[in-house]
């Protein structure tokens, strides 16, 4: 590292479980973000400032005003603009450091099947099942690390699914069924902290994965009940039935 940056990540460098060597990995690193909403932007501003090397937004919808109540990488200024420009133009005042490339159209299997397999780790905050399922068989197939996080009213949940581990549930364990019953926040609303404590959870975790210490939540669905303020976690195993992991 040079001398800014010795400066600028000291207070990584000083926590013995990162130090210099597990800054110099996330600096080495490659996270794809899909969707610069509400999950995302927390997630893209902590993974740049953090000093994840390079990141790649991919999000084709643009800046609304009813986003601002929690989209906090946009401002009221930007309106109109692709959310993914918008977040570059945030996380690189955060941090010249990096680089950031942005995708403006919609992912599907041929581009996910070109970008995933570059990628270090993927950080999926999109709000709908069908790129979530794309997301995570891409992650799957290519063995790269996947961090799911969803939010909604009062309610949140987040998991890291080891994409690079034969035994490691994935995302789609979780939903064998039908999800055409899925709700959105423009339906039923959500309160703008809850995705914030979402999004850090998933940075932390990605953060965590891609330095290389600490326990992920790998195998461990985490809830919180905003409410209540109360979190709880659920044991995830692999599905044998699981249409993209499953063995029968």
């Amino acid at each position: 590292m040079n001398a800014t940056q010795i400066d600028r990540y000291s207070r990584h460098t000083n926590l013995s479980e990162i130090g210099v060597e597990g800054q110099q990995r996330l600096l080495q690193s490659t996270a794809l973000i899909v969707g610069l909403g509400g999950l995302g932007s927390p997630v893209a501003m902590y993974l740049a400032a953090a000093g994840v090397g390079k990141l790649i937004f991919a999000d084709f919808d643009v800046v609304e005003l009813s986003n601002l109540q929690r989209q906090v990488a946009h401002s009221t200024d930007r309106i109109g603009q692709l959310k993914s420009h918008s977040a570059k133009q945030t996380c690189l005042a955060l941090n010249p450091d990096i680089e950031i490339e942005t995708i403006d159209s919609v992912l599907d299997a041929e581009s996910l099947e070109e970008i995933v397999p570059t990628c270090s780790i993927v950080l999926e905050g999109s709000d709908n099942f069908p790129t979530r399922f794309a997301v995570n068989e891409a992650c799957v197939k290519h063995r790269v690390p996947l961090v799911s996080g969803a939010a909604i009213r009062f309610d949140g949940q987040v998991s890291v699914f080891a994409g690079h581990k034969d035994d490691a549930p994935c995302y789609r364990c979780l939903y064998t069924g039908g999800t055409d019953a899925a709700e959105t926040c423009a339906q039923t609303g959500v309160l703008s902290p809850i995705v914030g404590m979402i999004g850090t959870v998933q940075a932390t975790e990605a953060i965590k994965v891609l330095a290389g210490f600490g326990r992920t939540l790998e195998g461990r669905l985490l809830l919180l009940d905003g409410l209540s303020m109360e979190w709880r976690e659920i044991l995830l195993r692999k599905n044998a039935d699981c249409p993209v992991c499953g063995s029968r």
